[in-house]
């Protein structure tokens, strides 16, 4: 039985103790948070015990599932891992660079699981998607959200477009070399909406827009890769793939177009999506990396590396507001 410590038990703090429960094996240790009031109201509804010290918390449990404002990422996690703990952090890694790399060290020396919660990788559409074969050269993706107070503590490129980089470099297998970015402060201290152009070694190219002060929502990517084109709706749980016809392909629409080549069939295939609890799914893929020894699906490498892109991003628009 393993021992779950949740440290943040905000908005998606509740959404994280509402995942463990359903997972055999799991127990929910306590909680640590610093609110009283949010305490008072995770006691009434869960009926779990409430730690006042972290430290006292990550000795009782065996994972530490850290939940907390990026802030205070660092911080929970180093302890924890010091005390040989399992790590689930939520994304990004860590609030600065430095500190993100200190993590991955101290992880790798304490020979411990840590996963970073880039929820989006187990969203049903994404994963319809990667039963095809993915080599996209040309990437467009608009991640578009209303307005909330909640979050604005740090920059949209860290609240969202993080979650599209991650993808990105999950799916490209080349090193970034050139990032071109603009941003721009609307409601906040920090850019609420930026346009991003990654061009990576292998000649794909990747344009993002995020945006939290849009009037309707919409999460999509679009994959264009030599004789097919994938989209992806991550906000409808969708999934479209045109591409040139195979013989595998059953119950397809079609339709001929006439190439230099020849004629040639064209097939429109929307894949059967297996809907799925995308929390429940990265928590449970986490407990089995445990269970099994085996890696974990987002690891504290593919945090930093997110990062270090949203990072370097953040300098280009920060160069670019300046001059």
């Amino acid at each position: 039985m393993l021992k779950v410590g949740v440290f943040g038990t905000g908005h998606l703090g509740k959404f994280h103790l509402n995942n463990w429960k359903q997972i055999e094996d799991v127990k929910l240790a306590g909680f640590f948070d610093p609110s009283d009031d949010t305490a008072k109201e995770i006691k009434k509804e869960y009926g779990i015990r409430r730690f006042k010290d972290a430290d006292e918390l990550i000795n009782a449990c065996d994972i530490a599932d850290i939940v907390a404002p990026t802030t205070a990422h660092h911080d929970l996690c180093k302890r924890a891992i010091l005390q040989s703990k399992h790590v689930f952090i939520e994304k990004p890694l860590a609030n600065t660079m430095a500190e993100a790399k200190e993590i991955v060290k101290l992880a790798k020396e304490a020979n411990i699981k840590l996963q970073v919660g880039h929820v989006e990788r187990f969203n049903p559409a994404l994963l319809a998607a990667k039963e095809y074969h993915l080599e996209p050269m040309f990437i467009e993706v608009h991640r578009l959200a209303q307005f909330n107070p909640r979050g604005t503590d740090v920059s949209v490129i860290l609240d969202l477009m993080i979650h599209d980089i991650d993808i990105i470099l999950s799916l490209v297998k080349s090193s970034v070399r050139n990032v071109f970015a603009n941003g721009v402060n609307v409601l906040s201290d920090t850019p609420d909406i930026a346009n991003v152009r990654m061009e990576f070694d292998n000649g794909c190219v990747a344009n993002l827009t995020s945006s939290r002060i849009s009037m309707k929502k919409m999460r999509k990517m679009r994959l264009f890769q030599k004789d097919s084109y994938i989209g992806i709706n991550f906000l409808d749980k969708k999934t479209e793939i045109i591409k040139y016809k195979s013989p595998e392909d059953k119950n397809v629409f079609t339709f001929d177009i006439d190439t230099n080549h020849g004629k040639k069939t064209i097939a429109i295939a929307s894949p059967v999506i297996k809907e799925n609890n995308a929390i429940l799914a990265e928590l449970q893929s986490f407990v089995n990396s445990i269970k099994t020894n085996t890696p974990t699906i987002v690891s504290e490498i593919d945090g930093y590396r997110a990062m270090e892109v949203a990072h370097l991003i953040l300098e280009k628009i920060s160069h670019n507001q300046i001059t």
